[in-house]
């Protein structure tokens, strides 16, 4: 069996907040160049990765540009800085809500995804508190949705990251949020929903299918008015989209929600009109290295709610 091998650390400074890309080169040598490899694999386009390697874009672990000739090596490693996409800065604050020596808990406005992923780089989360705070090594410890505001975990250490995460993983963080859905009589609540929920790579919306429930989320109606309603959800598991399919399916579908009950078609660049109505309200758990109880709450309010013409203009 073939050791583990130590992954050095990297010869490239963050750029905007963004890690460089690592690479590293197969054990089965399949190719005679580092750059046979890196054209067969990345798919960057024409000549894209010969300008790069003759720009010295890519690097070795001894932080110098690795020639267009240079021989495969089994095992190397490789870094380069991705271009980074045209993004239309998301115009609303992220607020830190703690902070200490080992986490910092920030509270994410709607339309700014959590890390770095697909056309969402260096206007994410992650991102902007790495610049913000000075904390290159900052690791979210669990994402939100793009479209869903509220309480995110961040880790300060990258030697604590498994720690904090593993709370989400053992499901010993309290999680509860607030949505504003369509009022309905005739739906009991509080209700409880389970059900099993498929999350299929390159389709947008996930979809309930019969079989042993994967999923329990619990609803509670806080009040209403004009036909709008403020519900309380609280979410015993993580499977993606969860919140948003079980209101969908109990005849509640969150307002703003561009994909249940209903896919609608993408939204226009920088449009940050009618956010989804979802807030990631309370984050409640009991830190797993100092002891300490912590209660957070976010401070944000759902528009929705609180001034109902104005999100719906």
């Amino acid at each position: 069996m073939r050791r583990k091998t130590r992954i050095p650390p990297s010869p490239l400074p963050q750029r905007h907040g963004v890690d460089p890309v690592r690479v590293r080169l197969p054990f089965e040598q399949r190719w005679a160049t580092v750059r046979d490899h890196l054209v067969a694999r990345l798919a960057a386009g024409d000549g894209v990765i010969d300008g790069m390697l003759d720009s010295g874009l890519i690097v070795g672990a001894d932080g110098r540009p690795v020639a267009r000739d240079a021989a495969y090596v089994p095992g190397m490693y490789v870094w380069f800085h991705r271009a980074l996409p045209e993004e239309h800065p998301v115009p609303f604050p992220l607020e830190v809500v703690y902070r200490d020596e080992r986490i910092v808990v920030a509270d994410k406005p709607h339309f700014l995804a959590t890390t770095p992923r697909g056309s969402h780089v260096a206007e994410t989360a992650l991102a902007r508190l790495r610049r913000d705070l000075g904390i290159p090594a900052l690791t979210a410890a669990h994402r939100l949705d793009l479209l869903t505001a509220g309480l995110v975990l961040f880790t300060v250490r990258p030697e604590d990251r498994g720690t904090y995460q593993s709370l989400f993983r053992d499901r010993r963080v309290t999680k509860e949020y607030e949505a504003v859905a369509p009022y309905d009589p005739d739906v009991a609540l509080p209700r409880t929903v389970r059900s099993r929920i498929v999350k299929e790579r390159g389709v947008l919306a996930a979809r309930e299918v019969p079989g042993e429930p994967n999923s329990v989320s619990r609803i509670e109606l806080l009040e209403h008015r004009a036909g709008r309603a403020r519900y309380r959800l609280l979410p015993a598991t993580g499977q993606t989209h969860q919140l948003r399919v079980h209101m969908a399916a109990s005849g509640l579908p969150i307002l703003g929600d561009p994909l249940y009950p209903v896919v609608t078609g993408p939204r226009p660049a920088g449009d940050f009109r009618r956010p989804l109505q979802l807030l990631a309200r309370v984050l409640e758990f009991t830190d797993p290295v100092t002891g300490r109880a912590h209660r957070f709450v976010s401070g944000r309010v759902l528009e929705a709610w609180s001034a109902y013409e104005s999100w719906a203009r």
